[in-house]
């Protein structure tokens, strides 16, 4: 077995062993974490136990246990309880190599998620970059963020600032440099980097953050509580760690998904999450998460890190596609949504106003992608500018070439793009098909480029936003640079105050 095959790395806990893949040394499966299980099991993550000799790091740890996600998305049913571990792509385990890193927080609405997803595949990144890429798997769902009594909040959260400070204090054994640190990810993912931005004990991890399509959910305590009662129900138990960890880790997901076929039921307490498709979301808990991620970036929490964020176009109708709602919208369903998503009491006459062409399907569908991802994205840039940070905006304005090009710039469509991945994978095959078009790379080059040299000189490309001008980069065929164009929306929610969201009645 030559050292040249098989490259070695000497992490703090003990030396790893991974594999020789064309130009990249490739490590999987590290663990950054004791397994959370047994005596561990809802508790914050706990550093790893030494071993001796040589540990072989071939193959992804295992996922951490969620529901299916559906036929479109087939999941990987949990095998073992190592679910925290790590992934490394790079050029050279060369500790003199001192490389720019980038750490990867998938999506998938806090529920689901394995850093073993295919999409997820770090080697372009890393080969045309040059820098080191890591991946990592946290606790999703039920285990990572359901607000049980006697656990900490955010337990997700605090895996992902675990796998960080592995990173710190390991990343250098792998070529990388943990002084030039850049947290990138979507949709959950991105919003996980928002709070991450926000969490005193994040602080000093990374130096850059690109958040791609963050949503705007994060609950009170006192909504998490109510939610965690509901879900606790649904196996005739109480929302603590004495009843539920009682449960099987892999039968515990059972509960979460008769919760999500039933939320609508708690729309007078829960308002719009209660139309959401996901129970989870980071619990503004005063303590894990002092404050809302807006708040804290615009009282200066971040100011010294440099944040890329931006949304697609057409967020929402990816969720109109897999919940079979294309071309079913009625006025009454945009009405409901219109009233509970709106920033105001009387936002159906104000986006009816600002958009008079609009059919009653693309207003169902606009008003909650501002809600959800748009206008919380947006937002998140203009506080952390209010803040004394920098940030870059974006707007992926291409549409996806699949379905005729009828998914617009969905939710979604950025990871293909980011990672140059676009098949065995649902989202890619779905959006793309297993083979892209020239337009499509061409793209998916500029955007991977992009973040590459953002992670590592700061700068990726196109002006810093300010207020006065509002200049973004527009994703699209041939990118180039303009005012933010989705104005009518950002007139709309000026004035609203994105913060946790609050039990409406008690």
């Amino acid at each position: 077995m030559s050292a040249s095959e098989h490259p070695e790395a000497a992490t703090a806990a003990g030396t790893v062993r991974g594999r020789r893949e064309g130009e990249l040394a490739v490590f999987r499966g590290v663990p950054y974490a004791r397994p959370p299980v047994g005596e561990a099991r809802f508790a914050a993550p706990r550093p790893v136990e030494r071993w001796d000799g040589v540990r072989e790091a071939f193959a992804f740890g295992p996922p951490p246990p969620q529901e299916p996600i559906g036929p479109e998305f087939p999941g990987n049913p949990a095998a073992g309880d190592d679910w925290l571990t790590v992934n490394v792509w790079t050029p050279d385990a060369d500790p003199a190599a001192r490389r720019p890193v980038m750490v990867w927080i998938y999506g998938g609405a806090y529920k689901f998620g394995s850093s073993d997803d295919p999409a997820y595949d770090g080697g372009r990144l890393s080969r045309e970059g040059g820098l080191v890429v890591v991946t990592l798997n946290y606790r999703v769902g039920i285990e990572g963020f359901l607000r049980i009594e006697g656990a900490p909040a955010n337990r997700g959260l605090l895996d992902q600032v675990a796998a960080l400070e592995w990173v710190r204090e390991n990343i250098a054994a792998f070529g990388g440099d943990p002084d030039q640190v850049t947290v990138f990810g979507e949709s959950a993912g991105a919003g996980s980097i928002a709070a991450l931005l926000a969490m005193p004990r994040a602080r000093g991890l990374f130096r850059r953050a690109i958040a791609q399509s963050v949503p705007g959910t994060y609950f009170s305590d006192a909504l998490a509580a109510d939610i965690a009662q509901a879900l606790a129900a649904e196996v005739g138990l109480r929302p603590t760690v004495a009843d539920l960890a009682g449960v099987d880790p892999r039968k515990l997901p059972e509960a979460g998904a008769a919760l999500t076929g039933r939320m609508r039921e708690h729309v007078p307490r829960w308002g719009a999450v209660a139309l959401t498709p996901t129970p989870f979301s980071p619990v503004v808990d005063g303590e894990v998460l002092p404050t809302a991620p807006w708040e804290a970036l615009a009282n200066g929490a971040a100011r010294d890190v440099e944040l890329i964020a931006g949304h697609n176009r057409d967020e929402y109708r990816l969720f109109l596609l897999l919940g079979g709602l294309l071309g079913r919208v009625d006025d009454g369903l945009a009405a409901l949504a219109l009233s509970l998503f709106g920033p105001t009491p009387d936002a159906e006459r104000a986006y009816r106003a600002a958009f008079p062409d609009a059919s009653t399907e693309y207003l169902f569908e606009l008003v909650q992608s501002d809600w959800l991802f748009r206008m919380p994205s947006l937002r998140l840039a203009e506080a952390h500018v209010a803040g004394g940070g920098r940030a870059h905006v974006y707007d992926l304005t291409w549409s996806a070439p699949a379905n005729g090009g009828a998914l617009g710039a969905c939710h979604g469509l950025d990871v293909p793009l980011t990672f140059g991945v676009y098949d065995g994978n649902g989202l890619g095959t779905m959006l793309i098909g297993p083979t892209p078009t020239p337009e499509t790379e061409i793209l998916s080059t500029h955007i991977r480029s992009s973040w590459t040299a953002f992670a590592t000189t700061g700068d990726p490309g196109w002006p810093a936003y300010d207020p006065e001008h509002r200049l973004v980069r527009l994703l699209d065929a041939e990118p180039t640079v303009a005012a933010y164009p989705e104005e009518a929306s950002r007139r709309l929610w000026e004035r609203h105050t994105f913060t946790a969201l609050p039990l409406t009645t008690a």
